[in-house]
């Protein structure tokens, strides 16, 4: 079935746009998506401007954007404000470097604590349970741990 430009309530355009209801109204209330004028005694009817600013939306999310920077994101969406996207998005890229790096390291901790609970024999304890107990994994930095308690 094909919609014109505004004959979607919110219902449809939730599905076209594989979100939930409530996910517009949120988006709404932030200021994310405008809300169309309700004629006297009818229904909201959405077209695909608001299709276009919801896919936009979910693209930026996928992408790691908060909503905040979404929000930041589409007020430059006319274009003609690339170095302060690209602002945005090296900040995103670093952030995403780090997060990388850091289950880098976790993966590596990880591993070492499973080699070590595959050789353990006998009566000693479980090198991830002492571990854990000891607040000491291996890998792990003061830093590291400084990072996560901010």
């Amino acid at each position: 079935m094909n919609k014109d430009a505004t004959s979607m309530t919110i219902g449809a355009l939730a599905r076209a746009a594989g979100v939930n209801v409530e996910t517009i109204r949120f988006y709404q209330r932030k200021g994310l998506l405008r809300v169309p004028h309700q004629p006297y005694g009818g229904i909201r009817r959405y077209g695909a401007a608001h299709q276009a600013r919801l896919a936009f939306i979910k693209s930026a999310q996928w992408l790691g954007f908060s909503l905040n920077e979404v929000a930041e994101l589409l007020r430059l969406e006319d274009g003609t404000h690339c170095d302060e996207a690209s602002e945005l998005a090296e900040a995103k890229l670093q952030e995403v470097r780090q997060k990388l790096a850091d289950l880098t390291r976790l993966e590596a901790a990880l591993a070492d604590l499973v080699g070590a609970c595959h050789q353990h024999s006998g009566d000693m304890a479980c090198p991830l349970v002492a571990s854990l107990q000891q607040g000491m994994l291996p890998g792990a930095s003061r830093a590291q741990g400084a990072r996560e308690r901010e």
